[in-house]
């Protein structure tokens, strides 16, 4: 099975991962011309890695022997050969200046890169003639816009991918541009965009198109941090274009061609049955996408409606998202077709209205669809996001008959069938499930690419077997001969492993942290959960330089007097000068390392160990009573009948014949005892 299984993933199941150029050289190479980057990716031209590997952007300060600190970027895994035009995505922001590409190898075979988490140890550079293979070249940080041609309705545009260095718009412009019409030609802005990547922005024109023409959609700023477009309406004195390294615009261009008919494109591929993906759509006046199963063909125009989109805008829409109104039980052929909104009320109504409603677009007397061969097996959706390397986010997991959805590691590409397991979801029923997280096995410390494979429950109990039975049970679920997988990029920039039963009440116990660009281990109390973002913080580490450290002890600034759930939050250190002023600044520098919307910390419960004695407990010896007055005191307490009620109305009686409140006693001695019990063992395990 497991040979299967890495038959299968490696021949059919990443149809997404691009074979290398070439295998047959012997040398390692870069060549790195820099020029603009959006400030979240930078591109390099050619590598050519003999035995695999990885091409790494570092930046300037690696001149100054910041080897792991200098680490701005890696590719994924490169198989061997040479690779053209390969992206790096970045994990820090980056300013302008000089950068450097270089080719590191995958020592260890693992195809995850190591070098900066193992400081050092694993992925180091290839070497030619003693010397690194790297190359040097100036990047300038501003925008970067792509896009293509396509068909319009004459209001709407996509544009294909916008990545800005910090937050801003993209605005189209007419072909009067190229003539001079700086103003004059903007004829639609998109919203404000923050900084990062943006793919399919849909634009609105102000002034639609009467004919065809080609548009140059145009990166701009907000340099007055408005979040509204002021471009024209300043005259040109706000909201200026994002500029290369030469001082050109940052802009794209695209043929649009009016167009009145409606197009459908739809390949099928692998479902659970309850989710499909259409390709691509062209609606000229807006409408929906319908799935129709086979049984159209037969003349079931109604009993063959599957499921249908949202209310879709005019114009070109791409993978557009369909769930089934029923399960596929079987493998079949859908027909993805268009369909108007004849009412204008954005509800699909054909099949209530008898087809009065809503019917299908037509061109050239036929209706407009694409059939695609669906198989009723399973899809993940495994996107690009930050971690602190604890847990990953599928977007969504469609499956036909209940079971898991595992994250591997890249070394699955390599044959490691059962070593690439690095976690799984619990059970999951048939159908649909959205944003599944998944904790991982161990954590992960470097930016890598993970693989999402929905597996079966293939012996019903509803445990995941596949490793521990050696891929006997709980297959992966395939299609077309291949896994069902989807690989994405997971970034990490820290990660905080608290080691709760070496911490006690005075000192906490990070058992490892990695920093990518050195900083701090903070700890912070409870009270953080209530907003307490300073008055939370009981004591931070020294500096830590780039890399991993591991045992690193933190002194707490007062001992804890109570058991206390602690949060060990990695902090940057923003202003290079090696000391915490998280709290002095209140929060302007060294603030925490963040990953998916939230601070990298690793949250530990630590137990304050009762050190009092059994006298302690029970009073002592001395209780400011002397024996004549004890002894006269349990005299009268003596003459009382059994069962005589006290001035409080309270019965003095004892089951086992102990004074009053001795049971209150013994209840928090038994209590005290439990919790120091617990927190030894903890200890100890």
């Amino acid at each position: 099975m497991v040979a299967v299984l890495i038959a299968s993933v490696v021949a059919g199941g990443m149809g997404g991962v691009a074979p290398p150029a070439s295998a047959d050289e012997h040398e390692a190479s870069v060549s790195f011309s820099g020029g603009t980057s959006g400030g979240a990716t930078i591109v390099v031209d050619e590598v050519t890695l003999p035995e695999g590997g990885f091409v790494t952007i570092h930046d300037a300060s690696l001149t100054e022997g910041n080897t792991f600190g200098s680490v701005a970027g890696t590719s994924t895994y490169l198989e061997s050969g040479t690779h053209e035009n390969v992206t790096v995505h970045l994990d820090d922001e980056i300013e302008d200046g000089t950068f450097f590409a270089m080719a590191h190898q995958d020592t260890n075979d693992d195809r995850a890169y190591a070098f900066l988490s193992s400081n050092g140890g694993e992925d180091g550079p290839y070497t030619a003639g003693g010397d690194i293979v790297m190359e040097s070249a100036e990047v300038t940080v501003s925008a970067t816009v792509t896009a293509s041609d396509q068909p319009t309705e004459g209001e709407y545009v996509v544009v294909d991918r916008v990545e800005l260095s910090e937050g801003g718009f993209v605005t189209v412009h007419d072909s009067s541009l190229l003539d001079g019409a700086v103003f004059e030609s903007v004829r639609g802005t998109s919203q404000y965009l923050t900084a990062g990547v943006h793919e399919d922005v849909r634009i609105q024109l102000e002034d639609p198109l009467q004919n065809d023409d080609t548009l140059l959609p145009m990166a701009h700023r907000d340099t007055n941090g408005n979040q509204a477009y002021d471009f024209p309406a300043s005259e040109g004195e706000e909201d200026g274009p994002f500029v290369t390294a030469g001082g050109d615009a940052v802009l794209d261009d695209a043929a649009v061609e009016l167009r009145d008919t409606a197009t459908s494109s739809f390949d099928g591929g692998a479902s659970g049955g309850t989710l499909v993906t259409v390709d691509e759509l062209f609606v000229p006046e807006g409408g929906f996408v319908t799935m129709h199963d086979s049984s159209l063909t037969d003349g079931e125009v109604f009993g063959s409606i599957r499921g249908t989109s949202e209310s879709l805008a005019p114009g070109l829409h791409r993978d557009v998202q369909v769930r089934l109104d029923e399960p596929l039980e079987e493998g079949d052929t859908l027909l993805a077709m268009a369909h108007q909104d004849t009412n204008d009320n954005e509800a699909y109504d054909f099949p209530d209205t008898e087809g009065d409603e809503d019917g299908p677009y037509t061109a050239d007397g036929d209706i407009v669809m694409d059939g695609g061969d669906v198989t009723v097996s399973a899809s993940a959706s495994l996107d690009r996001q930050t971690s602190d390397g604890t847990t990953v986010v599928v977007e969504d997991v469609d499956l036909s008959e209940g079971g898991f959805v595992t994250i591997h590691d890249a070394s699955l590409l390599g044959g490691a069938a059962l070593e690439s397991v690095r976690g799984t979801s619990e059970y999951l029923e048939a159908g649909v499930h959205d944003e599944v997280t998944i904790e991982l096995d161990e954590p992960i410390a470097d930016t890598q690419q993970l693989i999402a494979m929905p597996h079966r429950d293939t012996n019903d109990n509803e445990a995941y077997d596949f490793v521990e039975n050696e891929g006997g049970d709980d297959g992966p679920y395939t299609a077309d001969g291949g896994a069902v997988v989807d690989p994405g990029t997971v970034g990490v920039t820290a990660t905080v492993v608290a080691d709760a039963d070496a911490s006690d009440a005075e000192t906490v116990v990070v058992e490892r942290v990695t920093l990518h660009n050195g900083g701090f281990v903070t700890v912070h109390d409870s009270s953080l959960t209530d907003g307490a973002v300073f008055e939370s913080i009981r004591g931070t580490s020294e500096y830590l330089e780039p890399g991993t450290h591991e045992g690193v002890e933190i002194t707490l600034e007062e001992p804890l007097e109570d058991d206390d759930t602690l949060f060990a939050m990695a902090h940057q250190d923003t202003n290079g000068n090696e000391a915490y002023d998280f709290p002095d600044s209140e929060g302007a520098e060294d603030g925490p390392y963040v990953a998916a919307g939230g601070p990298v910390m690793g949250p530990l419960d630590v137990t304050v160990e009762d050190m009092s004695d059994d006298d302690e407990m029970n009073g002592g010896d001395d209780d400011g009573m002397d024996d004549d007055e004890m002894s006269s005191e349990d005299d009268e307490m003596n003459s009382e009948e059994d069962g005589e009620m006290s001035d409080d109305g309270e019965s003095n009686e004892t089951d086992d014949g102990s004074g009053p409140g001795f049971g209150l006693l013994a209840a928090f001695g038994a209590l005290a005892a439990v919790a120091a019990a617990g927190y030894l063992v903890r200890r100890q395990a």
